[in-house]
């Protein structure tokens, strides 16, 4: 969908490597510019055979070229420059001012493309308060209230963060549309532009959709938070063998999952009559479900219910995951054989494009893997 769009992706870590490993997914060419000592996700975890080359770096890198460069040195800055004159799109992730600096702000890039895709992934927004200030996940879920959520679910009042990088990919998704966005603007108007993606704003608007709740309104009609999603009893359900998700999420489905657990009367007390008394003994019901599913396997739960078309999975721990019938039979996972690491699993892309060809993605690049073709080029002596 994107062959013929180059990208220079001068970004680490997690957020603007998510973004430029989506536009690469969709065929572009995207160039990794590294410092000579590589992005730090390569050294995130235990490689399988070469040192740098961490299973996360797999997880957001696969479909990229790497070239090292030491941008303070002139001649390697005159190198991503030189790569800069003919690409559609450059996203980066250094501080405005150490851009300033490498002479790699969005004027100075302007000047060398005239119409280029400038995305700048930055932590906070750049007119604000907190816009020169450092931005991980940790930071991003803490200042996104993300932390807060747990403790109103299970009453530990201990702030916690989520155990996934859920602020960097949701900001990494964001700079991925938003690239996009700018890219069709440019192909109805010939005009580039400077794309700012913030991390704390692009994970508090995620967040907030649904947890603003009550302070929707001012005067606030109620407190912050989604009641369903904060609801302690609200969990996965224990069965006599495992656990199973099932969601009743509309008035019916609970007159039909209480039939399938044996107790098709305790419905019909007239405490649950009508979807608002219904709403309200939500906590009372999902306490009387778990207290029904140990009755049965996770087998028979999970045929009863899919037979009546009520939404419900057994619950997958991580490893199983990989494993799942589903993912595999739609090929979201596949073995693939890297040049120097051997047997490794890659992750598919999940959407699905009717005009989009199939094409084999190129393996996570070793560091510098590209940097002499990528130079050749720039020189005028590749073939």
């Amino acid at each position: 969908m994107l062959t013929g769009v180059k990208v220079v992706d001068l970004t680490t870590v997690v957020f603007g490597p998510y973004c430029t490993q989506i536009l690469a997914d969709l065929g572009a060419e995207v160039i990794k510019v590294e410092t000579p000592s590589g992005d730090v996700l390569r050294w995130a975890a235990k490689s399988a055979k070469t040192k740098g080359m961490a299973p996360i770096f797999f997880g957001f890198n696969h479909g990229k070229q790497s070239i090292t460069l030491d941008l303070k040195q002139p001649e390697d800055n005159a190198v991503i420059k030189a790569l800069l004159a003919d690409a559609d799109v450059f996203v980066a992730n250094v501080r405005g001012k150490a851009l300033e600096r490498l002479g790699l702000d969005y004027e100075a890039v302007k000047a060398i493309r005239p119409d280029i895709v400038y995305v700048h992934c930055v932590g906070f927004g750049q007119d604000g308060p907190y816009a020169d200030l450092q931005a991980y996940d940790d930071v991003i879920q803490a200042a996104g209230g993300v932390t807060s959520l747990l403790p109103l679910v299970d009453g530990n009042p201990q702030p916690r963060f989520m155990p996934s990088l859920i602020a960097d990919k949701v900001s990494g998704l964001h700079a991925a549309y938003a690239t996009m966005a700018a890219l069709f603007h440019r192909e109805r108007t010939g005009e580039g532009q400077k794309v700012e993606v913030p991390m704390l704003e692009s994970f508090a608007s995620f967040m907030m959709n649904e947890h603003l709740g009550g302070l929707t309104f001012d005067p606030p009609v109620g407190p912050p938070g989604y009641a369903r999603q904060l609801d302690p009893e609200r969990q996965p359900f224990r069965t006599a063998d495992g656990y199973i998700v099932i969601v009743a999420y509309t008035y019916e489905s609970w007159d039909v999952i209480f039939a399938i657990l044996g107790e098709p009367d305790y419905i019909m007390d007239p405490r649950f009559e009508g979807p608002a008394n219904r709403a309200a003994a939500m906590p009372e019901l999902y306490r009387h479900m778990a207290e029904l599913t140990p009755n049965f396997t996770t087998a028979h739960l999970l045929k009863a219910c899919h037979a009546a078309q009520i939404p419900a999975q057994p619950v997958n721990d991580i490893a199983g995951v990989l494993a799942d019938e589903h993912l595999n039979a739609v090929g979201l996972f596949r073995q693939r054989e890297h040049p120097t690491e051997g047997t490794y699993h890659e992750i598919g892309q999940p959407v699905r494009f009717g005009a989009m060809p199939k094409t084999k993605r190129r393996a996570p690049p070793r560091l510098d893997q590209d940097g002499q073709a990528i130079r050749r080029k720039l020189d005028g002596k590749a073939d």
